[in-house]
């Protein structure tokens, strides 16, 4: 069990998936900076989150709901938890029966090629199974540029691919030190790339402040 001052934000484990560097930076050096891309991405949270539930027949939609696991040492927030009538799930106060919770994770553009926002949703379900002391074998990503759904099974390999990812980053931030620079095709599309400066400083660093920087005297 973690002590409330260890928790990590959900959304590390994307932001270290993406690249540790700028886990650390964010997370670690608490550094952050807009760009088109993330601040499409907010305006999109935004909108999830204008109304706080609803019900619809035999789905109750809560949005904004807080999300923590003593276990993980994990804590967030999920867009959208949909509530569907079912003979397994949980109980829930002021509605009769048994609910399936659905965790409903938005993102901006369009499926990745990795599984970074699928261990990010898998997080939050098991953060839900954890509070409210049931199973919960799948969820779903909408993507705001396709405009649809992708639904994710919770598998024993993608439950291990999240465990994994939360140690790794309890690791780095416990660690302290920020990684270096390691210039990417993918450094276009982050953020940060104005104070990570990848390209100038990965060729700039010598052996020795490598060296530094990893711990190796």
């Amino acid at each position: 069990m973690y002590h409330e001052d260890d928790y990590i934000m959900l959304s590390a484990l994307q932001h270290y998936l993406f690249c540790p560097r700028q886990c650390a930076l964010i997370h670690l050096e608490q550094t952050w900076d807009d760009n088109r891309l993330t601040m499409q991405g907010n305006i999109l949270h935004e909108r999830v989150h204008e109304q706080n539930h609803e019900k619809r027949g035999d789905v109750i939609v809560s949005r904004g709901l807080r999300l923590a696991s003593a276990r993980l040492g994990l804590a967030g927030q999920a867009d959208v938890v949909e509530f569907h009538r079912s003979d397994t799930g949980c109980a829930l106060a002021n509605y009769p029966g048994a609910w399936q919770p659905f965790p409903v994770e938005y993102k901006r553009g369009r499926p990745k090629h990795d599984h970074c926002d699928a261990v990010q949703l898998c997080a939050q379900a098991v953060c839900l199974e954890e509070m409210l002391e049931c199973s919960i074998p799948k969820g779903a990503l909408y993507y705001g540029q396709e405009r649809r759904r992708k639904d994710v099974e919770f598998e024993q390999t993608l439950r291990d691919e999240t465990l994994a990812c939360v140690s790794a980053v309890h690791e780095l931030l416990n660690n302290g030190r920020t990684p270096p620079p390691v210039a990417d095709k993918k450094c276009g599309s982050c953020s940060l790339k104005d104070l990570c400066l990848p390209d100038t400083l990965s060729k700039k660093l010598s052996g020795y402040y490598r060296r530094l920087m990893e711990g190796n005297e």
